[in-house]
C-alpha cells in the first residue's frame, strides 16, 4: 500500500479562502452581507473580492507581504478576509480601540505594505503615520516602508502624509473579475496576523496559517453546531482573531453577515429584530450592554438567538440573566495564539433535567476541545503531569494541534517559551472535572494566595455577580500583613431604579460574600469605582487595579483570626451530575 504513488487530485492545501468559491456557487443568489442600506449576494461578494485581490496584485503586493486594515465592522472588512489571501498576501487587522502609538508600532513592527484605513478613523491614522514619519527621520524606519494608504468610503480625509491616494471602491471597480487567486503552494504559509492585547506582556504578532484557520472554521460551526443559512450579526470585532473565524464560517454555511459599526444596545437589538438574527458572538461585556438597555432600546426577542461567548469567564448569574432575555449561551474558550476558540462548553441533553442555576454553572465552563484540536490537558508546568480528574486539582491549562499558531512574528524567544514538550502553554490555571470539561480558574498571575490558601478571582467575582446591584466585579491581591495577601474587589453599580434610594456600599457588599463565600475568600476591601479599566478588547487591566490595591491601607484587627482550610467536599453541582 505504501507504494501507491501520490496523486494530485487527492491532495489540496486547506485553505478557508475554498469557502467563498463554494458559497458563490452553491449559493449565488443568497444574501450574504446586510449593511444598513446596503446587500450583497455572494455571487456579488465572491466578485468584489476577486476584483480587490486582483487590485492588490497591481499594487505589487506579492506572496506573504502584510495587508492592514483599521476598521469597524462594515463591508468591506470582510470581504479583506478573502481577498488579501486570494492576492497572496497576509491580513493583518488592528483593534480600532487602541491608541496612534499603537497602531503606529504594529505598522512599523508588521512591515505592512498597504494600510486600509476606514474614514472614521482617518485622524487617528494620521497620527499614526505621524509618528511613523518621526521614526523614519530618526532613522528607526525607512520611508520606504511606510505603507501606501487606502481609504474605505467616498469621503474627504483631511490632508496628510500619504493619506486618500486611493479609495476602496475604486480599487473594487478597478479590479479583474476574472482573475484567479493566487494558489497556496503551502497550506502552512500564513493567512493572518493579530497582535495580542498585551494583558500580561507587550503586544505580540502571531501568526495564523492557512490550514490552522481553516480547521479552526469547521470546528466551530460543528460544534456550535450552526446550520445552513444562519443570520450572523457581528456584535463581535472582526479584528478579534479574525472574527473567531467567523469571517471565513458565514461563508462556510452559506449565511448572512449582518455588520454593524458599533454594539449598542439600541443597533444590536434593532438589527437582531429586523434581520432575524439566528447567531452572534461576544465577551460577556456585551452581556451588560443587552442587559442595561432602555426600554426605547429594546426589542422584544420571540425566538432564541444563539450566542457564543468568550474573552473572560462568564459567572453563572449572567448567564441566567441572559437567558431570561431569549438568548441561548454557549461558552468557548481561547486566546488569539489558539485561533479563537479551542474550548467549548458542549451542551449535553441530559443537562436540561438539571435546576436553572445548575445549568447556568454549567455553562460557564469552558468544556472540551474543539474537533480538530489534538488535544487538551491540564497539567502541573514543574512535572508535566496531568493532574486528576477531580473537579479541585489546579494545573495550567495547555494545547496542542494544528490551529495553534505558527509562532509570534519576528521573536523566538518568546515562541519558544511559550511551548514545552510539544504543548502550548496558556498561562491560564484550571481543574479537569471528572466529566472531562475543563474550567478555567484564573490567569497564573492572577491567583490570589492568602495564608497559604489559593484564591480563584474568578469564583469570587461569580459570587459578586450575583448581588443585584453589582454591574462589573474584577478581584485583585492586595498586600496583607498576616496572610500575605488578601483579596480586594472593585465593582461598578447598576443605575439604580428611580424612586429607591442608594444604599448600596462597602458594608452591604461585605456581608452578602460573607453569606456566600468561605472566611477566608470573602475581599478585605470593597471599591466602587466609574467604569473598570479594561484593554481595547474589553478584557479587565487587572495590573492597573493591583497597582491601586497596593495604595490602599487596610486597618484590621488581626486577633483570633484564622483562615478556613479549602472545603473538600464534592461539589453540589459534581453532585448532581453522578446522579443523571
Amino acid at each position: 500500500m505504501d507504494k501507491l504513488p501520490k496523486c494530485e487530485a487527492n491532495y489540496a492545501p486547506l485553505t478557508p479562502i475554498t469557502f467563498l468559491k463554494r458559497a458563490a456557487a452553491v449559493y449565488p443568489s443568497r444574501t450574504s452581507v446586510i449593511y444598513e442600506g446596503t446587500r450583497f449576494t455572494w455571487r456579488q461578494t465572491y466578485d468584489r473580492c476577486c476584483r480587490l485581490a486582483s487590485s492588490l496584485r497591481s499594487l505589487n503586493i506579492v506572496k506573504n507581504n502584510v495587508v492592514s486594515v483599521l476598521a469597524p465592522n462594515i463591508p468591506a472588512l470582510y470581504e479583506m478576509h478573502f481577498a488579501v489571501p486570494m492576492a497572496g498576501a497576509v491580513l493583518n487587522t488592528i483593534n480600532t480601540r487602541l491608541d496612534a502609538k499603537n497602531i503606529a508600532t504594529i505598522l512599523r513592527h508588521s512591515e505592512a505594505k498597504v494600510f486600509f484605513v476606514d474614514y472614521q478613523y482617518v485622524p487617528l491614522a494620521r497620527e499614526a503615520f505621524r509618528l511613523l514619519m518621526a521614526d523614519s527621520q530618526e532613522s528607526v524606519v525607512a520611508e520606504s516602508s511606510i505603507p501606501l494608504v487606502i481609504v474605505i468610503d467616498d469621503i474627504d480625509s483631511p490632508t496628510g502624509v500619504r493619506l486618500g491616494e486611493l479609495e476602496y471602491e475604486q480599487l473594487v471597480h478597478n479590479g479583474n473579475s476574472s482573475y484567479v487567486p493566487v494558489e497556496i503552494g503551502d497550506e502552512w504559509d500564513p493567512i493572518a496576523l493579530n497582535y495580542t492585547s498585551g494583558t500580561t506582556s507587550a503586544p505580540k504578532g502571531v501568526v495564523y496559517s492557512h490550514r490552522g484557520a481553516y480547521l479552526s472554521t469547521l470546528s466551530l460551526i460543528l460544534g456550535w453546531e450552526m446550520g445552513s443559512e444562519p443570520v450572523y450579526l457581528w456584535s463581535l470585532p472582526m479584528f478579534h482573531c479574525n472574527g473567531w473565524t467567523f469571517t471565513w464560517g458565514t461563508a462556510a454555511r452559506g449565511g448572512t453577515n449582518v455588520c454593524i459599526r458599533s454594539t449598542t444596545a439600541y443597533d444590536m437589538y434593532r438589527n437582531i429584530a429586523i434581520h432575524k438574527v439566528t447567531h452572534m458572538c461576544c465577551a460577556p461585556i456585551v452581556f451588560n450592554i443587552l442587559l442595561e438597555a432602555k426600554p426605547s432600546e429594546r426589542r422584544e426577542i420571540n425566538y432564541p438567538v444563539q450566542i457564543l461567548t468568550g474573552g473572560a469567564p462568564p459567572p453563572a448569574p449572567l448567564l441566567e440573566k441572559m437567558e431570561r432575555l431569549g438568548f441561548h449561551v454557549m461558552h468557548a474558550y481561547g486566546l488569539t495564539e489558539a485561533t479563537g476558540p479551542a474550548l467549548v462548553c458542549e451542551w449535553q441533553t441530559k443537562w436540561n433535567q438539571l435546576p436553572q442555576d445548575y445549568q447556568a454553572k454549567l455553562k460557564a465552563r469552558q468544556g472540551v476541545s474543539i474537533l480538530t484540536l489534538a488535544d487538551v490537558d491540564v497539567k502541573d508546568l514543574k512535572t508535566m503531569g496531568s493532574v486528576p480528574r477531580d473537579g479541585e486539582s489546579v494545573g495550567e491549562i495547555v494545547l496542542r494541534g494544528s490551529s495553534i499558531m505558527k509562532g509570534y512574528f519576528k521573536d523566538q524567544e518568546a515562541t519558544s517559551k511559550a511551548f514545552k514538550n510539544g504543548w502550548f502553554l496558556t498561562g491560564d490555571v484550571g481543574v479537569i472535572h471528572p466529566d472531562g470539561y475543563v474550567e478555567i480558574k484564573d490567569r497564573s498571575k492572577d491567583v490570589i494566595i492568602s495564608g497559604g490558601e489559593n484564591i480563584s478571582s474568578v469564583e469570587l467575582e461569580a459570587v459578586l455577580y450575583r448581588h443585584p446591584r453589582v454591574l462589573e466585579a474584577a478581584v485583585v491581591a492586595m498586600p496583607h500583613p498576616r496572610w500575605g495577601e488578601s483579596p480586594c474587589a472593585f465593582i461598578t453599580v447598576k443605575k439604580n431604579p428611580i424612586g429607591k434610594r442608594d444604599d448600596v456600599n462597602e458594608s452591604e457588599i461585605l456581608a452578602f460574600c460573607r453569606k456566600n463565600l468561605p472566611h477566608f475568600m470573602v475581599p478585605k476591601k470593597v471599591n466602587f469605582l466609574d467604569e473598570l479599566p479594561k484593554t481595547a478588547t474589553g478584557k479587565v487591566q487587572k495590573f492597573q487595579l493591583r497597582s491601586m490595591a497596593k495604595s490602599l491601607v487596610i486597618s484590621e484587627n488581626l486577633s483570633n483570626k484564622k483562615s478556613t482550610p479549602v472545603n473538600t467536599n464534592p461539589q453540589p453541582l459534581e453532585l448532581a451530575l453522578s446522579r443523571l
